[in-house]
């Protein structure tokens, strides 16, 4: 099995910054694609950015310029730089990878269990 841990939220200001760590671990071969999402009371879960392999990024568009994703393939880890945050911005981000425990195996997801983050004055 693949275990996702994922630690950094909490409750910020306006404007302030958080940084979100997952760390992967268990039996995994080789991870492709890592990624945060997140969900807010009320909305369908939706992809805040995620990261190849080889580095290549992808965030959608309310985060763009103020989010940073970033992953060290040495510790299994998958981060998330969040700055100049917004109330609505407020959500449990949850960290996703898409991996393989086996050499030729099949490439499955995985989930953590979610971080709450809340940007309130």
């Amino acid at each position: 099995q693949v275990q996702l841990v994922e630690s950094g939220g909490g409750l910020v200001q306006p404007g302030g910054s958080l940084r979100l760590s997952c760390a992967a671990s268990g039996s995994i071969f080789s991870i492709y694609s890592m990624g945060w999402y997140r969900q807010a009371p009320g909305k369908q879960r939706e992809l805040v950015a995620d990261i190849g392999s080889g580095g290549s990024t992808n965030s959608v568009d309310s985060v763009k310029g103020r989010f940073t994703i970033s992953r060290d393939n040495a510790k299994n880890t998958v981060y998330l730089q969040m700055n100049r945050l917004k109330p609505e911005d407020t959500a449990v981000y949850y960290c996703s990878v898409r991996a393989t425990q086996i050499r030729g195996g099949p490439i499955s997801g995985y989930w953590g269990q979610g971080t709450q983050v809340t940007v309130s004055s």
